[in-house]
């Protein structure tokens, strides 16, 4: 008799991305290659390439709604991120859900705002009800230094200053804070800030030079989710996310005239078996870990 491998489920709830590089489908190749199940709930269609966005349309609420109701029926997903929700309705819709249906599993908020092109990803009006709805109910919040600038209202422009805004976020918030800073002025290598109130992580890896990439965040809070799919913990988790993003950066490949993010080799079996360990890059608490002597 065959004896089945059981995948845990992960959900992603954000846009479709007709490039390919993005939301959705990134998220899902992402949970394919680290040996998780992924479902989806389209909360926006996007005409979009690597280049631009052309074109928004959101999904209607109570689809949306019905969407993430069918893979809870039947998928029970062990964690859940959300990417481009773009309304304040459909984050509406979202925040009930994980407010009043869904219990306590880990929900990754992936605040996107703005394109790399100067888009608009989330309308103006939605900001306050992702504040006031949807942040409260995540385990891990990821914006990147626009984006936390928005949620701070204070310039960001060193590693000081984001260490200040993670703290920042995590006090009006009560969520962990993954602040992205690879695209930090002056900076020498990628660092991202992890702060949960207890733990503060400086997370590094160099710059892939000549490499333009598409969708770093979207598969960067991917990987995080599909690591807590598989049972690891935040900390962990965000450390893996981290490994994971480096990899697939520097083994982007060219489609066209745009790179796109590579797989990493054998991630699934350096996920599951990572135990604790991190490679390609640095990883410790600036004000100094018991782990770091």
């Amino acid at each position: 008799m065959i004896r089945r491998k059981k995948l845990p489920v992960a959900l992603t709830i954000a846009g479709s991305d007709s490039g390919g590089g993005a939301g959705i489908q990134a998220d899902l190749k992402t949970f394919a290659a680290l040996g998780v199940h992924g479902t989806s709930a389209i909360a926006c269609l996007t005409a979009q390439n690597p280049r631009r966005v052309l074109a928004v349309e959101p999904c209607p609420p109570k689809m949306l709604q019905r969407q993430i109701e069918a893979v809870f029926e039947e998928l029970k997903p062990a964690a859940v991120k959300t990417g481009m929700l773009y309304t304040p309705e459909n984050i509406r819709v979202v925040a009930r859900f994980f407010a009043g249906h869904a219990g306590r599993r880990p929900l990754v908020v992936d605040p996107l705002m703005i394109s790399t092109s100067g888009t608009i990803l989330l309308q103006p009006a939605a900001v306050r009800v992702l504040r006031e709805k949807l942040l409260p109910l995540a385990t891990l919040v990821t914006p990147n230094l626009d984006e936390a600038q928005i949620l701070t209202g204070r310039k960001i422009e060193s590693l000081e200053a984001m260490r200040e805004a993670a703290r920042e976020i995590r006090r009006r918030f009560g969520t962990a804070v993954l602040l992205k800073g690879g695209h930090l002025k002056g900076a020498r290598e990628a660092a991202d800030i992890f702060f949960d109130g207890t733990t503060e992580l400086l997370l590094t890896a160099p710059f892939v030079k000549d490499v333009r990439t598409h969708g770093t965040g979207c598969t960067y809070s991917a990987a995080i989710c599909a690591a807590l799919a598989l049972g690891h913990g935040l900390t962990h988790s965000v450390e893996l996310g981290k490994e994971f993003i480096t990899a697939a950066i520097g083994n982007s490949h060219r489609v066209g005239k745009h790179f796109v993010l590579g797989q990493p080799e054998n991630s699934v079996t350096d996920l599951a078996g990572s135990g604790g360990r991190t490679g390609r890059y640095s990883s410790h608490s600036v004000a100094g870990c018991s782990g770091c002597s």
